[in-house]
């Protein structure tokens, strides 16, 4: 909670997150996962729903995308009237969607934008076309504070392969010149080198490595989706970038590590979203 005045009252108000991705029918990831990670951390949650996917631990059955003119329905009816002091994008689907929440997003003026680029399913399987890759880095990470790619991710966005730790740095500053202003490359799919993501600010030059502990543990779905919300509601908080970045990242080592030996489906389980609120479990 924060309070501002409005005239000569002082009106008291959350800090607040919206998510725009798609939903998971099995609450590991996507914005089921994101609103978890709101309240987790303190924040007023609300959701645009770009896509319905029937999931589980185990498998992704479906997805049934939301009709675009909808998408932006939902964009003005949170924006003009809650507002947000941080937007996190999460899986887009198609061009017309983003070209829609490109759109509100200019027209709401909102700013703290963290942009994770969504493009990949854990098979390998492309979530969005050729096209739709060039509409997101065209329209969508100008506009971005942040994007947070993982290597396939940045793979994508690059046109060649990022898989290396010493390839790590100058795919940082090659996604910064595509347009966004900051990138934090998650090095989660990095093969012996460590756990090491690093973070690049574009606007000091500025490149900071954040490292953690490899755990082996089967409960890491929606891990990417939790960073980059946690990152969203950090700086919702009002914390600068880096410190957002590295309580994010502490924030999901936790999560996962407190989530290791949990039982949830029969698959990749979730991360314990709630750790510092059910500590017995």
């Amino acid at each position: 909670m924060y309070t501002f005045r409005k005239g000569e009252a002082a009106v008291k108000t959350y800090r607040r997150v919206v998510s725009i991705a798609g939903s998971d029918s099995g609450g590991g990831a996507g914005i089921q996962a994101d609103l978890k990670t709101f309240s987790a951390l303190g924040c007023y949650g609300m959701s645009v729903v770009t896509a319905v996917t029937a999931q589980n631990t185990v498998a992704v059955t479906g997805i049934h995308p939301v009709p675009p003119e909808f998408v932006g329905l939902q964009l003005d009816a949170v924006l003009s009237d809650i507002g947000t002091d941080a937007v996190k994008i999460g899986m887009l689907h198609s061009s017309p969607i983003i070209s829609i929440v490109a759109d509100r997003l200019c027209r709401y003026a909102c700013g703290a934008i963290v942009l994770d680029p969504v493009m990949l399913a854990k098979s390998g399987d492309s979530l969005l076309s050729e096209k739709a890759v060039d509409d997101l880095k065209a329209g969508l990470m100008p506009l971005a504070a942040l994007v947070t790619p993982n290597l396939p991710e940045a793979s994508v966005l690059l046109g060649r392969e990022v898989t290396r730790r010493d390839q790590m740095a100058d795919a940082c500053r090659e996604l910064v010149r595509l347009g966004c202003r900051s990138v934090y490359l998650k090095g989660g799919h990095l093969v012996d080198e460590g756990n090491v993501d690093m973070l690049f600010d574009g606007l000091s030059g500025k490149l900071l490595e954040f490292t953690g502990e490899h755990l082996v543990t089967r409960n890491s779905h929606g891990t990417g989706c939790t960073l980059s919300s946690a990152i969203a509601a950090f700086l919702a908080r009002g914390e600068t970038l880096p410190q957002a970045a590295g309580m994010a990242k502490n924030y999901v080592s936790l999560a996962l590590s407190r989530g290791a030996d949990m039982v949830v489906g029969r698959g990749h389980g979730p991360l314990h979203h709630f750790h510092a609120w059910w500590p017995g479990f």
